[in-house]
């Protein structure tokens, strides 16, 4: 048994139709059987309970696909189950990620009776022609009317946003912040968009802006949104930042529960990779977990923490070397603003 607290993603693979940027997990259906999906999680949920012991939860966070397309029942009843087999702790943060249009506030309204208090919405532009491009179902008034019944019931919010589509400018980008300002939003994420191959997007040969330009963009994403960064992608206020992803960057274990989850089993001093629906289960050297824990920690702005086996595979002169890129203060290593901009030649150089 162990005592390691672990967070909890699940995976929800349908969606109303796959995106055309989308490389994720995930396939469009029209009628999902609920009832075999929701047997299945809750058997794995009950398999890391007998596996691991009733250990603390803090954070559980259901990712997609759309879960928003879930009915309210199968939410109702994974939650349960967690708590049966594990300790939720009190005021642990639920997140459902949400698509404009699979919502209406009654729907809204009885997630957040069952206990998801935060909800991320997939907006990724507030353009209707960018909209459709994407290949996004929802309009900007659909996204709007669903951030307005989410702030109405009282559920902290997200909104993700996507840029440096082909043609879009910095001034576009600006423009972007500016409305995201206004709406007050106090947690976005905005991602620049990656052509994956074997996605609509990656077999078309889109003419994407330049390196430069989309430095151009970050920069001015920084300058103009009144939301500070807390991780290359992130903003939020301080007390609005995603536990969940904050635990995971910060090298917290944490368990993927269905197919196509990926997770971080810490088991009898033992680190373990692990997919859901029994895909993987396999022993992590210290050395390729330490990477893993630099990787996501140097995207944020309070950085890594200098574990022993951290220590042990960071090359300490490289960095001493490279102060304006990168820093160590309070057992933490972080990328300075200007390091933010080439962290992956970072990360190439400081680890050994």
């Amino acid at each position: 048994m162990t005592n390691t607290a672990h967070n909890i993603y699940i995976h929800v693979p349908f969606c109303m139709s796959k995106c055309n940027y989308c490389a994720f997990f995930s396939r469009a259906c029209a009628t999902p059987d609920w009832d075999k999906y929701t047997n299945d999680i809750c058997d794995e949920i009950r398999h890391w309970g007998n596996t691991l012991g009733k250990i603390d939860i803090p954070t559980v966070f259901f990712g997609g696909g759309t879960p928003s397309l879930m009915p309210v029942q199968t939410f109702e009843k994974i939650i349960h189950t967690i708590q049966q087999n594990f300790n939720l702790i009190p005021n642990a943060e639920i997140t459902l990620e949400s698509n404009p249009k699979t919502l209406n506030k009654n729907k809204l309204t009885e997630f957040y009776q069952c206990g998801m208090n935060r909800l991320s919405v997939g907006v990724q532009s507030l353009d209707d022609e960018k909209l459709k491009f994407l290949g996004r179902k929802h309009n900007a008034h659909d996204a709007l009317q669903l951030l307005d019944d989410a702030n109405n019931i009282g559920v902290r919010l997200s909104a993700d946003f996507i840029y440096g589509l082909p043609g879009e400018t910095v001034d576009d980008v600006i423009k972007t912040c500016n409305q995201i300002n206004k709406m007050g939003l106090k947690h976005c994420s905005m991602y620049e968009l990656t052509i994956e191959p074997n996605t609509p997007f990656g077999k078309m040969n889109l003419n994407m802006p330049d390196n430069d330009t989309m430095a151009q963009m970050y920069i001015a994403i920084g300058d103009v949104l009144s939301l500070p960064r807390y991780e290359v992608s992130n903003y939020a206020t301080d007390n609005q930042h995603c536990a969940h992803n904050e635990n995971i960057w910060d090298g917290m274990p944490y368990i993927g529960i269905g197919l196509g989850a990926a997770g971080r089993i810490y088991h009898n001093n033992t680190w373990y990779e692990q997919m859901g629906a029994n895909q993987r289960f396999e022993e992590m050297s210290d050395y390729a977990r330490a990477t893993e824990i630099i990787i996501t920690g140097m995207r944020t702005k309070r950085g890594c923490q200098l574990t022993d086996t951290v220590k042990n595979i960071i090359d300490i002169d490289w960095i001493n070397n490279h102060s304006h890129l990168v820093q160590i203060s309070n057992n933490r290593i972080r990328a300075t603003d200007d390091g933010i901009l080439v962290l992956d030649d970072i990360l190439v150089n400081m680890v050994k």
